[in-house]
């Protein structure tokens, strides 16, 4: 089934035609490294990992390059702060970065450029700029003129005067035009910098990826994304400097990712709802986590609090009870050689809904309803009297292949020690126990049989067993 990607360039769902057959080029925008990320900063690390990996799964070769901002006004006032280098603060950040999100899944990048590493290639970028008039210096500083460049405002739908309005220049800037947006920066007193035909100084913002999508994709990418607050300025004039230098499209599709909120709020420090991705995922089950993150369709906010967690946790155990249940069943399972077909169309329905989803501007929320009522759909399997090995295991290989797509995998299968008639004599003590008004016996029951992937779900029909996680 084809791809289809709301471009956000075109505000339309396009169908996904590559550059090269069977290859993507795909460019995202990485953290700016001075603290620890939170979880918004997490979202675009798991959606466009997420992304890669259904890329992979229909067959593409998936060049996949995430960035990080090394050097930047907040790292160097950072380092000032805590008395060290910027490249000893910018590598601790990078570590616990890669830390955080291989935690969550996500898989690691064909690069990871760093702005300090890739400077000639930006200083060339910035002459070429300045050779063909849509750049200027002043005073050691260089400014892009986007007024000189046709295109400005294309991503975020505004025209060049209504981008006028809002724009100032501020003290000490050396612009001509409050559009006008910097290449470079001069280098002031104590502060990191690179040698230019400018002077000292350190490139801006925008230019960093325009150069290092250049080096590592070239000069025009299948897919450049991020966070949606980056789709103005950013990538904005990341297009503007691209196509202007490049005389060529810099990306046939834009994908920007919704914000998180906490508690119905916009996260931000001042509202103290600021939530750091690694206390996050040590308080909390990382598959968990992303499980969450990826219950809402990429594009639309998500809403984050802990009983939302709570309720994604409980999510994720159906999905893996019922794999788990499944691999349990095989022990007393037959080779039947003339199982109904049916079973197996089931299964081949489901893979064919999952694929729909995810084909559908990679649509995780709904993947995720189709492996559900695939759980059902095996639950109800296994009340069959008679089941065979062969359809489990397609029910199990549709489940795992899934799973894996969206990054989550299932966790170390739960104890087997305990064979059935092993549990129903527990049960049965444990129900004798609550008789005799015994709680503390029955509760110590529960207790071992959970230790032991056994979990109990007391019913008016009396009590139900599964196996599932401890």
């Amino acid at each position: 089934m084809a791809i289809k990607i709301y471009n956000t360039l075109t505000h339309e769902k396009e169908l996904f035609n590559p550059i090269e057959e069977n290859k993507v080029k795909m460019y995202v925008c990485g953290p700016t490294v001075y603290n620890y990320i939170h979880i918004g900063n997490a979202r675009p690390a798991v959606v466009f990992d997420t992304v890669r990996r259904f890329f992979e799964y229909k067959g593409y070769d998936v060049d996949y390059v995430l960035n990080f901002t090394d050097v930047d006004d907040k790292i160097i006032k950072a380092a000032q702060e805590l008395g060290e280098p910027v490249s000893t603060l910018t590598n601790r950040f990078i570590d616990a970065y890669l830390e955080d999100v291989e935690q969550l899944g996500v898989k690691k990048a064909t690069y990871n450029p760093r702005v300090t590493e890739t400077m000639d290639d930006i200083i060339a970028f910035i002459k070429g700029l300045i050779e063909k008039g849509f750049a200027y210096e002043a005073d050691g500083d260089v400014y892009f003129k986007p007024r000189t460049f046709d295109g400005y405002g294309k991503l975020s739908h505004q025209s060049i005067d209504e981008l006028r309005s809002g724009a100032r220049i501020q003290i000490g800037e050396k612009k001509e035009d409050p559009l006008d947006f910097a290449l470079w920066k001069q280098a002031k007193a104590d502060e990191i910098a690179w040698d230019s035909p400018w002077g000292k100084g350190r490139p801006g913002w925008h230019i960093e990826c325009s150069a290092m999508a250049k080096k590592y994709l070239g000069e025009t990418i299948d897919i450049h994304a991020g966070g949606q607050d980056l789709t103005f300025p950013h990538h904005e004039n990341e297009i503007a400097q691209s196509e202007a230098k490049n005389d060529k499209l810099f990306a046939h599709y834009w994908m920007h990712n919704g914000y998180i909120n906490v508690n119905d709020e916009k996260m931000s420090k001042s509202l103290g709802n600021f939530i750091l991705t690694r206390d996050l995922i040590t308080a909390h089950n990382p598959r968990v986590v992303r499980f969450f993150m990826l219950s809402v369709h990429y594009r639309n906010p998500i809403n984050f609090s802990e009983a939302l967690l709570e309720g994604a946790k409980n999510s994720l155990e159906r999905l893996e009870t019922a794999y788990f249940n499944l691999e349990h069943r095989k022990q007393s399972s037959l080779n039947l050689t003339n199982e109904k077909e049916s079973w197996f169309e089931k299964v081949r329905t489901f893979e064919a809904r999952f694929d729909e989803a995810m084909s559908d501007d990679f649509n995780t929320a709904n993947a995720l309803s189709v492996m559900f009522d695939t759980a059902k759909e095996a639950n109800v399997y296994l009340q069959s009297k008679q089941t065979s090995t062969d359809v489990i295991d397609a029910f199990q290989a549709f489940l795992l292949r899934g799973l894996d797509v969206l990054g989550i995998g299932l966790p170390d299968a739960p104890s087997e020690d305990l064979l059935d008639e092993d549990v129903e004599a527990l049960i049965a003590e444990r129900n004798e126990a609550r008789k005799n008004r015994n709680f503390q016996r029955a509760d110590a029951i529960r207790d071992q049989l959970k230790e032991e992937g056994i979990i109990l779900e007391d019913t008016p029909q009396g009590v139900r067993w599964k196996r599932g996680q401890s």
